[in-house]
């Protein structure tokens, strides 16, 4: 049975997240090679995931990469639930969590919570808290409005003022049929909601690092930092992901996250 929420209804509860891996894991990530193949629960950051995706690229400078997923069975094993499946990534390729900016067009590398989910179309089965978008919904990155950087929005309202820092989720087409949310540069603080149904953290995202970094649909191009599959892989991910399995996102260089 999947679970749909409604953040519309929802507004001031606080996702719960997994911690971002810590600046020397990311620097493992996309430095470094593996003395020796890794199961995915070795990988930084992963240690209490049952279920991990892992993208990896042979050249950070590269848009396209390679994402598998893998889930732990109860005997503490692993196995390979989508393997290969070829992906787009940033239209300047991927960058260290740490060093990631906004308006870069990269994605960045590091392991990240897979926290919630949201999609044009209806829940396909996740068990992730999602949100059957409508026309009302936006995704709002305005670092001079701190209060509301990289958050989800369901505010009746026409955000003009945000200029180019919002996205109108519905407009942007069928590559938001179906998407998941990784827990890049979320904000921390306790959500509260104003009058006109606007989101604010009390404790701010980094407006410098950029946000809405999501697994979604491909177009078939590359991203402005998100990672993108094929539609059909995409709807299997999403029926797959398991809120209470702890789902993390692990990007990083081929070498570095060699899997035995």
């Amino acid at each position: 049975m999947h679970t749909t929420i409604d953040w519309r209804v929802w507004p001031s509860v606080t996702l719960a997240r997994g911690a971002v891996a810590l600046a020397s894991a990311i620097a493992v990530l996309t430095l470094a090679p593996t003395a020796s193949a890794a199961t995915p629960g070795e990988l930084p950051g992963a240690a209490s995931a049952e279920q991990v995706i892992v993208v990896t690229s042979t050249d950070f400078h590269s848009t396209r990469a390679r994402l598998s997923a893998y889930e732990k069975s109860a005997d503490g094993h692993w196995t390979a639930i989508d393997t290969d499946i070829p992906a787009f990534v940033g239209a300047r390729g991927i960058v260290a969590g740490a060093q990631r900016r906004q308006d870069t067009n990269t994605t960045p590398a590091g392991t990240f919570a897979i926290t919630s989910a949201f999609g044009r179309k209806p829940n396909p089965g996740t068990t992730l808290p999602y949100v059957h978008i409508d026309t009302n919904d936006a995704w709002t990155y305005n670092p001079r409005v701190p209060s509301t950087y990289n958050l989800f929005q369901s505010a009746p309202v026409n955000w003009s003022s945000y200029g180019r820092y919002v996205e109108h989720l519905w407009k942007l087409g069928r590559q938001y049929d179906y998407v998941a949310v990784l827990d890049y540069n979320a904000p921390r603080g306790a959500i509260t909601v104003d009058k006109r149904g606007v989101r604010h953290s009390t404790v701010p995202a980094n407006t410098r690092a950029g946000g809405g970094i999501f697994l979604h649909v491909s177009k078939g191009v590359p991203t402005a930092g998100c990672i993108s599959i094929n539609e059909t892989a995409m709807r299997h991910i999403m029926d797959w992901l398991d809120i209470t399995k702890r789902p993390v996102i692990v990007i990083g260089s081929t070498q570095a996250l060699s899997l035995g």
